[in-house]
């Protein structure tokens, strides 16, 4: 598995030959203490370390990745994830937690919830208000036998609040920007067909999905069908133009590759939301990494572990890890 890119302009998405609008099954998994638009999760007094580890010692426990990047580097949607990754498995939890603080210009409530023993996800309790900062800091040397390590920050950048709702009924994206209905876009999204261990793959997932990365250029294929054999009739291999990832089980908005007889009348895709030509470029030019993308009007429903999928879950199941 390719890795995702760290930013949207220009860079190559993980899984860039896993097939064309894939629908595969999807990747597997904090309270919050508020002071003003503070929010850490933790007790109100700051930890204090233990003596165990001295400052200029090994740090038991630091951070492998932080995502998204910084102000400086790209600006994300409203929906984006603060998601931090430690170079170990974590043994206290509630301590590592409790050394992360967020604090957004503008408040809004949020909490973290473990997806795997190393990678915590920090989500709002109602999308980011656009066009602010949100400042985070590990406390890394604030946890109990780690006084050696170096804290960490990172100071993000929230752009426009960019919602695209993807009705597969009507066969529309509707693209709104800070509120405005900015344009419509005829689609065609998934035509259902295929099953595989009991799920229609060729169905596009109906959910709140975001944004994580872009391709001027994105390669598909049928290998995430098996199909390599280009003697095969089901094989593929296209070049498709304007590809916003949306899950990691290969979805994608994205230019549809001819069939524009289909777009805004039928779904006739692998899973995938095909967009007319300059519908796709337009949207290609403003995505951001946490763009909301919604889709509405099928059967099957995205998995909240399917890439950025957070959403999914309600905010009392979020906080109920």
């Amino acid at each position: 598995m390719i890795p995702l890119p760290r930013t949207l302009a220009g860079v190559a998405l993980a899984m860039a030959t896993l097939a064309a609008c894939s629908t595969a099954a999807p990747t597997a998994p904090v309270r919050i203490a508020q002071a003003a638009a503070v929010h850490r999760v933790a007790a109100d007094p700051t930890p204090t370390p233990t003596p165990t580890a001295s400052a200029t010692g090994k740090p038991k426990l630091d951070i492998a990745d932080i995502t998204p990047m910084g102000a400086d580097e790209e600006k994300v949607g409203i929906g984006f994830p603060i998601i931090v990754t430690f170079d170990r498995d974590v043994k206290d939890r509630d301590a590592a937690v409790a050394a992360l603080e967020v604090v957004p210009e503008k408040a809004v409530e949020g909490a973290w919830r473990w997806i795997t023993p190393r990678k915590v996800v920090y989500r709002t309790k109602t999308y980011w208000r656009p066009h602010q900062k949100v400042q985070f800091t590990a406390h890394l040397s604030q946890i109990p036998g780690n006084a050696a390590a170096k804290d960490q920050s990172r100071t993000f950048a929230v752009g426009t609040a960019n919602i695209i709702n993807v009705n597969t009924h009507t066969h529309l994206a509707k693209a709104y920007r800070d509120g405005k209905l900015a344009k419509t876009i005829p689609i065609s999204a998934g035509r259902g067909g295929m099953i595989k261990n009991g799920v229609d793959v060729y169905l596009t997932t109906t959910g709140v999905h975001l944004a994580m990365g872009k391709k001027r250029v994105e390669t598909m294929t049928s290998a995430w069908m098996g199909v390599t054999d280009p003697k095969d009739p089901r094989y593929y291999k296209e070049e498709i133009p304007w590809a916003v990832r949306i899950s990691d089980s290969g979805e994608y908005f994205h230019q549809s590759a001819g069939y524009y007889q289909y777009l805004g009348h039928s779904n006739q895709s692998h899973g995938c939301v095909r967009a007319t030509p300059a519908g796709a470029k337009w949207y290609y030019g403003i995505a951001q990494r946490g763009d909301v993308v919604k889709i509405t009007g099928t059967k099957r429903k995205l998995d909240w572990r399917n890439g950025w999928g957070f959403w999914q879950l309600s905010w009392s199941q979020w906080k109920n890890s």
